[in-house]
């Protein structure tokens, strides 16, 4: 076999792998923080607009809001199993012991996070704040009983 097609088919074989089954219980926490800091750095932003503290713009609201709807997707993979362990985190064991309930609250997440999205490019401003709440509602779920504070 060629040099060129073994290297294809290993990375062939490490692409069909779980991402998460690759890398270390730190590297996977890292991952995780990560998308909620970004995730954070949007929301905070639509949070600003919604309580009057910054100029309403609805341009950058469905801006935020898409980014937001293409990243909490992506949060779950952070939280695989033995990722529990390692680098410091805010994140409570019992996601891992309930972690039905705590893909219910997230799968919420994921859906009002669509809805936000698809909300803020019909330029409804009352929908929108309406459905900011709702994202946060649904955020805030999985926060107060698996994030610690």
């Amino acid at each position: 076999m060629k040099p060129a097609i073994i290297a294809i088919a290993i990375a062939a074989a490490g692409i069909a792998l779980p991402a998460a089954a690759q890398h270390k219980p730190e590297q996977v926490i890292h991952y995780r923080q990560a998308a909620m800091t970004m995730i954070g750095w949007n929301f905070g932003t639509l949070g600003a607009m919604v309580k009057g503290k910054t100029a309403w713009d609805a341009q950058q609201f469905a801006l935020r809001a898409d980014r937001i709807a293409g990243l909490v997707p992506q949060v779950l993979e952070g939280f695989a199993k033995g990722s529990d362990k390692g680098a410091t985190t805010d994140a409570k064991p019992g996601i891992w012991t309930n972690f039905d309930d705590f893909k219910s609250k997230y799968d919420d997440f994921v859906t009002q996070s669509k809805a936000l999205s698809d909300v803020a490019h019909a330029s409804d401003e009352a929908a929108m704040r309406d459905q900011f709440k709702k994202t946060a509602e649904a955020c805030k779920a999985c926060h107060e009983k698996y994030k610690a504070d």
